[in-house]
């Protein structure tokens, strides 16, 4: 999958040609009334565009959607929408429907992010990681961090020894699948259950495919620690992502010193961003 070119295929023509001289980016970042930005090694900066528009950010959604704004209702009310493995953030005016978020519009900004099939740097630490079996791991980074993309590498190399290996991707985002088929490359035994709660997921998985391991992105509810908890429960190994910096971090949200003290993950991965690199260290939980 080229996600860069599918994030320009987005775009107008008048920014896609501005956004055509950079090679890849992290993030494209669209506000009304301003330049278009781009985030590259985790700095914004702006483009020379004419400022955004309100018609050209409809225009985006509209392409995102399949021009069915109402049909994707159910995703804006939580802040995103998918399109081909590709997350686009969305801010704007508020719906309220008998005092419940169900929606947004007249769009305000965009945040389109560039998802990466594969990580540099951390192929001896996966080796490493997986001289023996691998236990329940929880990869932890700040937001932008490579906790997708490291996650989506070791789905690959799981699946590749071969270890059956089912994902739960909710968003779409692990393997941009496409007509049952995914796009990034997750390894000859996995498989993907697409655009399902985590925590009704995790129910038929377990019931349907006989995992050996099951993966999932970006824990961030309470309904996620149920899913959490019947895949350990079940003996399953677990991989998962959370929002943060370190241990100390994580122990001191009421959300993830839950999820620590199930006692369910045995390591930790901590993905550190210095000078445009990562850097990955691996903690054991007790």
């Amino acid at each position: 999958m080229d996600a860069w070119n599918t994030a320009q295929s987005l775009l107008p023509e008048e920014l896609r040609r501005a956004v055509m001289q950079i090679p890849t980016a992290e993030e494209i970042r669209l506000r009304a009334a301003r330049p278009l930005a781009v985030v590259v090694s985790g700095r914004e900066q702006a483009l020379h565009t004419p400022a955004v528009t309100q018609t050209q950010l409809l225009h985006i959604m509209e392409k995102a959607t399949g021009a069915s704004l109402y049909a994707a209702a159910a995703s804006l009310k939580n802040g995103f929408v998918s399109y081909r493995g590709l997350r686009i953030g969305v801010c704007g005016e508020v719906v309220y429907t008998q005092e419940r978020v169900t929606g947004l519009k007249n769009f305000s900004s965009l945040s389109i992010r560039i998802p990466h099939a594969a990580v540099t740097g951390c192929d001896a630490f996966l080796d490493g990681m997986l001289r023996v079996s691998p236990v329940s791991t929880l990869i932890v980074s700040p937001p932008g961090g490579g906790k997708t993309s490291f996650l989506r590498e070791l789905i690959r190399r799981c699946s590749s020894i071969p270890l059956r290996t089912s994902v739960i991707d909710d968003r779409n985002e692990l393997s941009a699948s496409i007509a049952g088929r995914a796009q990034f490359d997750l390894g000859r035994s996995s498989d993907v259950m697409v655009g399902v709660p985590k925590a009704q997921a995790a129910g038929m998985l377990l019931r349907g495919m006989n995992p050996q391991i099951i993966a999932m992105d970006e824990i961030t509810q309470e309904a996620d620690l149920a899913a959490v908890e019947e895949i350990g429960g079940c003996g399953v190994t677990l991989f998962a992502t959370a929002h943060g910096k370190d241990l100390q971090d994580l122990q001191h949200r009421q959300l993830y010193k839950k999820l620590l003290d199930s006692g369910i993950f045995r390591e930790l991965i901590i993905i550190r961003a210095n000078g445009g690199k990562r850097f990955y260290t691996r903690e054991a939980l007790s």
